[in-house]
C-alpha cells in the first residue's frame, strides 16, 4: 500500500488500540466499531500528524479506510499545488 496508508493503519493501532489485523483498505471504520464521535478524533490526529486540514465531515461511520486514505492523500497534493 502507500506510505499514507501505512501511516494512517499505525495511527489506527497505536492512538486507537485497533488490532492491526482487523484493518484493510475495504474495511468500514463501522465495521471496526468505531462511531461518528471517533472519527472527529481521528480526524483531528490525522490534521496534526499529515499537516493538512481535514473538515469534520470528511469520513462517515461507512466510509472504507481507504476513502479516508484517499481524502488525506487529495489534501496533500493540494497543500503542496
Amino acid at each position: 500500500m502507500s506510505p499514507v496508508y501505512d501511516k494512517l493503519v499505525d495511527l489506527l493501532v497505536d492512538r486507537f488500540a485497533v488490532d492491526r489485523g482487523t484493518i484493510g483498505p475495504d474495511v468500514t471504520f463501522e465495521e471496526l466499531e468505531m462511531d461518528s464521535l471517533f472519527l472527529v478524533e481521528l480526524l483531528l490526529v490525522i490534521e496534526s500528524e499529515f499537516q493538512v486540514k481535514i473538515g469534520e465531515d470528511a469520513a462517515a461511520p461507512t466510509d472504507t479506510i481507504a476513502t479516508v486514505v484517499k481524502v488525506i492523500t487529495d489534501q496533500i497534493a493540494a497543500t503542496a499545488s
